[in-house]
Parts: C-alpha cells; sequence; structure tokens
C-alpha cells in the first residue's frame, strides 16, 4: 500500500509539471486570446539594434533567455524590436545582476535624428533597488516609471537572481505599468499630470523636445550598468 501511494504521488508530481507552462511559449488560450511571442526562446529574431540591421554581439541568448553580456567589448546598445506598436499589452520576466540597472523603453521613434531610444520613449525602470547606483530617487526604482512616477510604495522586485513579472498596458496613451502583480503607475499621455511630471524630470530639458510625442513606437530593452535577462516576451494588441 505504501508503495503504490508513492508511485501515485510520483504521478501526479510529473503530471503537474508536465502541465507548467514551458517558458516562451504560448497555451491554446493565449494563442486564443490573439498574444503573440516576440521571442521565440532560441534567438533574437524580431530585434535588433537601435539604429543597426541587426541585433549586436552583447545580446545573447542562453537557456531561453535573452541575456545583456556587459562583458564584451564591442556589440551593445539597447535592443529594439522589429515592429511598431500603438495599443496592447505587454507581458514579459526579467531578472537582473547584483548591482544592475536596465529598462523597457516604448514609443521609441527610431530615426539617426534621435541618437538614443529614451530621447523618445518613456521607460519602465528595471533596476537592482539593493546595490545598483541609481537607487537615490524613488521614481528611480524598479517598476516605475522612470524620473516621473513611483516609490518604493510599489517598487517591490524579487530578490537578484529571480524573475520579475512586467504588465504594461497601453491603450489610446492611456499606460498602465505592474510589477509582480502590483500596479505601479497609472496614466495619460499628454494629460495635464503628465506635462506635470515632464516638467518635474530630466525629460523637460532641450533634448528630450520629442519625448513621449507620440504614443506608438518601438520597443526596446536597454543596454546599462551589469547583466540583464528577459523572457517569455509576449504581446496582444488591442
Amino acid at each position: 500500500m505504501k508503495r503504490k501511494l508513492i508511485v501515485l504521488a510520483a504521478s501526479a508530481f510529473l503530471f503537474t509539471t508536465a502541465m507548467a507552462q514551458t517558458p516562451n511559449t504560448l497555451s491554446k488560450e493565449e494563442k486564443k486570446a490573439g498574444w503573440k511571442l516576440l521571442f521565440d526562446g532560441k534567438t533574437t529574431k524580431g530585434w535588433h539594434t537601435y539604429l543597426k540591421k541587426e541585433a549586436g554581439a552583447k545580446w545573447e541568448v542562453k537557456d531561453g533567455a535573452i541575456v545583456f553580456n556587459p562583458t564584451l567589448s564591442t556589440g551593445g546598445g539597447d535592443l529594439v524590436t522589429d515592429g511598431i506598436y500603438e495599443n496592447y499589452e505587454l507581458n514579459l520576466e526579467w531578472k537582473i545582476s547584483k548591482g544592475g540597472n536596465s529598462g523597457i523603453i516604448f514609443d521609441i521613434q527610431e530615426d539617426p535624428k534621435y541618437g538614443a531610444t529614451y530621447l523618445t520613449g518613456p521607460e519602465m525602470q528595471v533596476l537592482d533597488n539593493i546595490d545598483a547606483s541609481d537607487n537615490k530617487k524613488e521614481n528611480h526604482l524598479a517598476g516605475c516609471l522612470y524620473d516621473m512616477s513611483g516609490d518604493a510604495t510599489v517598487s517591490k522586485p524579487v530578490p537578484v537572481g529571480e524573475w520579475n513579472k512586467v504588465k504594461l498596458i497601453q491603450n489610446k496613451g492611456h499606460l498602465t505599468f505592474w510589477l509582480n502583480g502590483i500596479k505601479t503607475f497609472e496614466g495619460q499621455i499628454g494629460s495635464d499630470q503628465w506635462n506635470q511630471m515632464v516638467a518635474n524630470s530630466k525629460f523637460k530639458n532641450k533634448e528630450f523636445s520629442d519625448f513621449a510625442k507620440v504614443a506608438k513606437g518601438k520597443i526596446a530593452l536597454q543596454e546599462h550598468p551589469g547583466s540583464s535577462q528577459w523572457r517569455n516576451i509576449k504581446i496582444r494588441t488591442l
């Protein structure tokens, strides 16, 4: 009897494990709901380095994740989607190295006259809140609308080395951010509230004259100090 119970328990465990969704795949329900993968788990197909034709060498794919490798001397720059997106829900997972810093930048207008993604695109911050050097301002913490909104009450990343879960929704310029199930921001691009946040941020400066002027564009994973990893990147049109 004892042996039979052990076998049954083992079978149940294997069944549960098999039922868990494999990273970088879509369930039947997700496909039906219109979700599409932005990362196939094996290549950087569908992505390129900002203002380049292909993904730079620092962006590698290892163990089912896109990995930024800061140890290489060349091949850096932000990794940008080939596609342009307007009204959508974006889901992904990220983890960061100790002291690491990165970001999810969106509504990017990819044009040689803009030397960087952040000149046109707002950012959802990715950060090691404890050891990164950019942890002094509360609206620079993980999950926040970078340099504009958020604080430690909503920034609750998991420990370094574990996967954080992001949901980012943009619908007709209305933004909502979640990090690990906690809403970190909600607001409307171009509203009085938004314009006031811009006026109180670094984005008020002249070089950011075209910042967040269009609620439509490409999406980037940011090159920044430390190593970052990304997986389960999926999007659906609203």
